[in-house]
């Protein structure tokens, strides 16, 4: 019976008409006290797995999340959905903090958030053991790892907590884990025959685009232009780099601001802040931001460097799109990227695995094949066909005979006697007659000039690919000089031929990339127009209850209204993201929004998509009297009355009592209670000796077909 109560709750307080693949199953797991691993991508509803039980369970669930930030969210968009749930954690001064706990002391929060070290103290372990407890949900789960991207050491404790409460069930959640790191957070946990779920790393929402690293900021620069009013992240590998993207956005008239870990921490908390609530469209930031926020209007993440690996990256990105709507990844890569994160590979305790991990990562981004399949053959799905949303599937990649091109570097190389960096074999090939490439006779050697008709930034590009290729690798202890492979050597001795992506196909790409706006909703006009309507009423209500605007409604539910554009309660129900609280809330505005918007689009004489009767019911919703719609709409009163009653039958709101009063109408409803409807409404008309007008008539049906159901059948004459 818990789970049909579950189904319940999964309407009534979170929006949803039905589970999305996977959650169902987990949710009966959890609620049937089993331990459970979940692996589901970013914006796939791993909350949901923890937080929909909680809601049907007896006591309260423990969630240990890592970080305020993602506690305060998680709370907030709890609240607002009608949930009770409070968090323990630094942000509360003492009073605060034990008003939460005597919340829970006294059943009235169903779920509480707080950190892994709150978690494990002796204190809070003893205020476990007073209450009611029904599970223990741990968040970002591969931070147990030591194999995970982001580790945290005191998530290893966590498996005390199967020691202390070994009858309540523990669900871990993690966006990212590969074969090993799941292994290891079993193992961590010490979880009883654990139930493992694994849901698809596909995020088909998500276009993925690589592009070379050639003007990228003026690139960036015209990407965001192209996407007025939208919300995005730009991952820099510094913290200079944010502030200096940052400073060209607004220099460009866009507003940005950066955000990393050397700022003042009431600055850096504002920018947050400031994100999250709307203010503040674009972030340029390191890529510690956006773990904490679960901002589901994130339309696009940029990388204006390469990541060190596919683990970050995917969780990275998978801050775009969370509410399921079209979302664009941009991802810009240079031959600097590499040689930098590499030496940072292998100054790393784990400089194998490190390494592997960035090589995992060059491929991706030097794919001549779909790269969502490269994306999710890494985390062990087997894809047969092209993506059709990514630059390689748009534009299939250009080659051409790239064999002499690599021989004259390797050559140039060579001769250099493998003792210097890129850039010093580029100004050979190139033919500078600089001050110290003369004192060194580099100017001598036979190679000198060989490529003076290719730019820097060409020569860049191919060195690049040439290193991807492993025809060439970088001495990083001997200050970045070029060794060359025994593949370079095959093909330097002419024994082996390759092939380089054409630059001009990647120009042409690059141009065609930022050109089109992919994440363009399928919106008409109309419709588009209405979504920018109710984007103001979201901000504005936001803002008067201070929460972020998709905490009142995300960009998906707003989406969905503009399509169905419901003008009742029922209608306004069946969208996604409506629950009861919602739309007690909100429901009634946004209602107004849509049904204003409808009657001026039909006194502009533009088609609205809906029925007649729905074009009635927006004039009605107005307060307009009947006469004037009829006027309006250039239609009879006894048309308008017959819509009234229609929709009145269908639920809509509408009060009858304007237009008979009570008493009468508790006369006819006795009678139609007594013989039924008759089959033609001038009998009851005749009845009542004409006391009563043909509308009365047939509101009065109405209603006595909403209260009682019908016996017969009425024409509307």
């Amino acid at each position: 019976m818990t789970i049909e109560l579950a189904k319940e709750q999964l309407k009534r307080s979170f929006g949803f008409n039905e589970f999305r693949p996977m959650q169902e199953d987990i949710v009966r797991s959890v609620i049937d006290g089993k331990d459970c691993l979940v692996v589901m991508p970013t914006g796939s509803g791993k909350s949901l797995c923890y937080q929909l039980p909680a809601t049907v369970l007896p006591g309260v669930t423990i969630v240990v999340s890592p970080l305020i930030a993602l506690m305060k969210d998680q709370v907030e968009g709890l609240v607002a959905n009608g949930i009770s749930a409070g968090y323990i954690n630094s942000s509360l001064d003492d009073a605060e903090a034990v008003d939460v706990a005597n919340a829970v002391k006294n059943g009235e929060l169903k779920m509480l958030y707080v950190s892994p070290e709150k978690l494990m103290t002796y204190s809070f372990q003893q205020f476990l053991s007073t209450v009611t407890l029904s599970l223990f949900a741990i968040d970002e789960a591969h931070c147990i790892s030591s194999w995970g991207h982001d580790f945290r050491p005191e998530y290893t404790q966590l498996k005390r907590l199967k020691e202390r409460f070994p009858h309540i069930p523990i669900v871990a959640l993690t966006a990212t884990a590969d074969k090993l790191t799941r292994k290891d957070i079993l193992s961590q946990l010490s979880l009883k025959e654990p139930s493992v779920y694994i849901s698809s790393f596909d995020r088909p929402n998500l276009q993925l685009t690589v592009l070379p690293a050639q003007k990228r900021k003026d690139r960036i620069i015209e990407f965001v232009k192209k996407r007025k009013n939208e919300s995005g992240i730009i991952y820099c590998l510094s913290r200079k780099q944010t502030e200096k993207m940052a400073e060209a956005l607004r220099d460009a008239h866009i507003p940005a601001r950066h955000y990393h870990a050397g700022m003042d921490p009431h600055e850096r908390s504002k920018t947050q802040e400031d994100f999250i609530y709307g203010r503040v469209p674009i972030i340029c930031a390191t890529i510690a931001f956006g773990m904490g926020i679960d901002k589901s209007n994130v339309r696009y993440v940029i990388h204006y460097n390469l990541p060190k690996n596919i683990e970050g990256y995917y969780q990275e990105i998978g801050r775009a799109g969370r509410d399921g709507l079209p979302s664009e990844t941009l991802l810009f890569y240079s031959l600097g990227d590499v040689v930098m994160l590499k030496k940072f590979a292998r100054e790393s305790g784990q400089p194998d695995l490190q390494l592997a991990k960035l090589e995992r990562m060059q491929q991706f981004a030097d794919a001549l094949i779909c790269r969502r399949k490269i994306l999710l053959t890494y985390f062990g799905e087997q894809v047969t066909t092209e993506c059709g949303n990514c630059d390689v599937c748009h534009n299939p990649p250009e080659l051409f005979d790239g064999t002499r091109t690599a021989q004259m570097a390797l050559s140039a190389i060579y001769r250099l006697k493998q003792d210097v960096a890129i850039n010093t074999v580029i100004d050979v090939l190139r033919g500078s007659l600089r001050q110290d490439v003369v004192e060194q006779g580099f100017d001598k050697i036979k190679t000198h000039g060989a490529g003076k008709d290719i730019s820097f930034e060409h020569w860049q590009q191919y060195m690049l690919q040439m290193l991807n290729m492993g025809l060439i690798d970088v001495a990083y202890d001997q200050h970045y000089a070029l060794k060359i492979t025994p593949t370079g050597a095959e093909v330097l001795n002419g024994t082996k031929e390759i092939k380089f992506v054409s630059l001009a196909y990647m120009e042409a790409r690059a141009v065609e990339e930022l050109a089109t706006n992919r994440t363009t909703s399928k919106r008409d006009r109309a419709e588009n127009e209405l979504f920018e309507r109710l984007r103001e009423l979201r901000m504005s209500l936001s803002k008067k209850a201070k929460i972020p605007p998709y905490l009142v409604f995300t960009d998906a539910t707003l989406d969905e209204m503009c399509t169905r554009m419901p003008a009742n309660e029922r209608d306004m129900l069946q969208v996604t993201g409506v629950g009861d609280k919602k739309f007690a809330m909100y429901g009634t505005e946004f209602i107004r929004a849509i049904t204003d918007f409808i009657t001026e689009r039909d006194k502009a004489g533009e088609k609205i998509q809906g029925t007649t009767q729905d074009i009635t019911f927006a004039y009605y919703n107005q307060g307009m009297p009947v006469a004037q719609i009829a006027r309006e709409r250039n239609l009879q009163e006894e048309t308008i009355y017959s819509h009234l009653a229609e929709l009145y039958e269908k639920g809509y709101a509408i009060d009858i009592t304007q237009f008979l009063p009570k008493s009468e109408l508790k006369t006819l409803l006795t009678y139609l209670n007594e013989h039924g409807v008759p089959e033609k409404l001038k009998t009851l008309y005749d009845h009542f000796q004409g006391k009563y007008a043909y509308h009365q008539l047939k509101l009065a049906v109405a209603e006595w077909r909403v209260k009682f159901g019908e016996r017969g059948v009425v024409r509307y004459e």
